[in-house]
This record gives C-alpha cells, sequence and structure tokens, in this order.
C-alpha cells in the first residue's frame, strides 16, 4: 500500500528558488520527451518506452548541467507520468499536452528512498 501525504507550507525564499526550479526542470523533462516521442512517432512510426526515456535523461543530464541540481527522482516521475499519459491516451482518453510555464498548478512527486525525505519536530526536509 502506498502512502501520500499533502502539506501546505510558507516556503523561505530560498526555498522557493528550489520549488521553481524543480518545476521547471519537472516541466522541461516532460516537455522534452513528449516532442521527442511524437517526432520519432510522426517521423518512423514507432514508440518510445519509458527504459529508452530514462536511458535518454541520463544522457539530457550530461549535456544540461542544471537538471543535475534538483532531486532526481522528480525528473524520473515525469517521465511516467509522461508514460501514464500516453496509455491513457491509447485507452480512449486525451493526448498528453505540453505543461505551460505559465500554469499555476504546479507540483511534483518525489519517492522515500534511503530515509531522503526527514521527519522532524515541525519540519520536513524535502530532498
Amino acid at each position: 500500500m502506498e502512502k501520500a501525504y499533502k502539506f501546505r507550507f510558507y516556503p523561505t525564499k530560498t526555498q522557493i528558488k528550489i520549488l521553481n526550479s524543480t518545476f521547471g526542470c519537472v516541466r522541461y523533462v516532460y516537455n522534452h520527451f513528449l516532442d521527442l516521442k511524437q517526432k520519432l512517432y510522426n517521423t518512423e512510426k514507432k514508440s518510445m518506452s519509458y527504459s529508452k526515456c530514462s536511458k535518454e535523461l541520463t544522457v539530457l543530464k550530461k549535456d544540461k548541467e542544471w537538471l543535475k541540481d534538483v532531486d532526481k527522482f522528480s525528473l524520473q516521475n515525469s517521465l511516467k507520468d509522461l508514460d501514464k499519459a500516453y496509455k491513457n491516451f491509447f485507452s480512449g482518453k486525451g493526448y498528453p499536452k505540453f505543461k505551460s510555464k505559465k500554469d499555476n498548478r504546479k507540483s511534483y512527486r518525489t519517492n522515500y528512498t534511503n530515509n531522503n525525505i526527514e521527519f522532524l519536530d515541525k519540519w520536513i526536509k524535502v530532498p
């Protein structure tokens, strides 16, 4: 069973900068791979699996150094979200859309692995 927690918090200016950077990187990865998948399908009529996208993300992180500054799990989860969006499309739901920078519904997911998230008295330390 997976658990999810939803919190409302009031970030400092430094935390806002980190969050905005993470939102931007997650959006960039999602849009980049959506564009890649579309181009691949239009030219060769082939699809790109999650595992192939994950390997390509490693190559992309070497090219775009700023992608290394954010939580790696959030980037992987954006690829999983894209994969799920394509599966939903093929089951009859709408086609995946590009993420907008101006949309105010920004969010990302991370994974709890090797105690990377710490629960302190009144604080939560997130990667």
